[in-house]
């Protein structure tokens, strides 16, 4: 079922904001440090320490450290070296949903330094429960835990899943995949022997159905599915712009390539539907369908967390490996110059700074999108991405 126009998509008008809160999801820096961070992951579930240490031991295998930090330590200087070659003085704050640094303390940190108004940018750019009405529950719960609801608002960029600036990484990354491909199988087709599978986190088709805003139709697992689907799609078309590849005088174009979209990392009671197929059962199917490579996109993700180092890195293309199957990784957007630049393009399309160059007030700045999708809203819409437990007070949307 195709997607219908989403209604009510007036941009918010530009504000003059005084500071930036890059939003994430935190993870642990050490082996102590491990099941703290599993259970602030899960705090409410009631899920015993002998179920977290099942997820543990993949922190485990790569020390107790989990990258996410440290790329956020990276995208935070990346954000301000952007904003300062751009002529912008605003200040890069952090802070996590976990782990340190948390966002009470980046909330504390902001309103010490005078800061009153801030935009938040979140390291998720769909649509979903966890990925944006969560983290729009906790800056809420910050403001509420920190004392500071009345002197501080905190606004935040929209889900940018189809700006240009996340789309352009992966695009490249197709392109290159493909092309290292052909070059180690010279022999195989690949529009025929070739498989570009998008990979994201799965979750709970109760929890895909109510992604994006009631009033959307956008199809049975709602604006989750949508929204990768919508951005696959233009990934393969822009990978193959760059023309023929061919060997042996047999030429397969880029676009031509199949692909699906998959999932990963599912979690939860057996019982419990979640989002399928699972990459390993599809690269599995597609070993047995006569598929001789894959191409392996992170496209939920937009740095290497630890469920693309584990689900990705270790499980997936152990399965490839064992199914007989060449694989290649495409790499998550990170401080890519593009994802870095789109992300204060995002910034700036809210930004209104009396002598800045975002303009006055009044100005609607350009907001691109790649897809019929966009651009997403800049205030979500009311019960977008619902709380499966029950509402609670969440930032930057219109209640409940």
């Amino acid at each position: 079922m195709g997607p219908q126009t989403l209604p009510d998509r007036e941009p918010q008008a530009p504000a003059p904001y005084d500071a930036i809160l890059l939003v994430s999801f935190g993870g642990p820096e050490g082996q102590d440090d491990v099941l703290p961070f599993l259970r602030n992951v899960t705090r409410g579930r009631g899920i015993p320490d002998e179920r977290l240490e099942e997820v543990a031991h993949h922190y485990r295998h790569f020390g107790g450290v989990s990258p996410i930090n440290d790329q956020n330590r990276a995208l935070q200087a990346a954000l301000a070296a952007e904003l300062e070659s751009r002529g912008i003085d605003l200040p890069v704050l952090w802070g996590n949903r976990n782990w340190d640094p948390f966002l009470t303390d980046a909330v504390r940190e902001a309103h010490a330094a005078g800061h009153r108004r801030l935009l938040a940018v979140v390291t998720s750019a769909y649509s979903s429960y966890s990925s944006c009405r969560q983290y729009r529950e906790d800056l809420a719960e910050a403001l509420i835990e920190t004392g500071l609801e009345g002197e501080m608002h905190i606004d935040k960029v929209r889900q940018y899943f189809d700006h240009p600036g996340f789309v352009t990484p992966f695009v490249e990354g197709v392109r290159e995949a493909l092309l290292r491909t052909q070059e180690k199988l010279p022999e195989i087709d690949l529009a025929r022997e070739a498989h570009v599978l998008f990979a994201t986190h799965s979750i709970p088709t109760t929890t895909a159905v109510s992604s994006g805003p009631p009033v959307a139709n956008l199809g049975p697992d709602g604006a989750y599915a949508a929204q990768h689907r919508a951005v696959a799609e233009v990934v393969m078309a822009s990978a193959g712009a760059g023309g023929d590849l061919g060997t042996g005088g047999s030429a397969a174009h880029l676009a031509a390539v199949p692909w699906s979209l998959v999932y990963q990392s599912r979690s939860g009671a057996p019982s419990t539907p979640w989002l399928e197929p699972d990459i390993n059962d599809a690269i599995t199917e597609l070993a047995e369908q006569g598929t001789k490579a894959v191409v392996i996109v992170p496209l939920g993700f937009v740095s290497d967390h630890m469920e693309v180092l584990w689900d990705l890195d270790e499980e997936a293309m152990e399965t490839a490996t064992e199914a007989g199957l060449h694989a290649e990784r495409v790499p998550t957007p990170g401080i890519h110059p593009a994802y870095v630049g789109g992300l204060i393009d995002l910034v700036t399309e809210r930004l209104a700074v009396a002598g800045e160059a975002s303009g006055p007030a009044s100005e609607v700045k350009a907001r691109p999108a790649l897809t019929p999708l966009g651009p997403w809203y800049d205030v979500c819409r009311p019960g977008c991405c619902a709380n499966p437990r029950g509402p609670k007070p969440a930032l930057s949307g219109i209640a409940p």
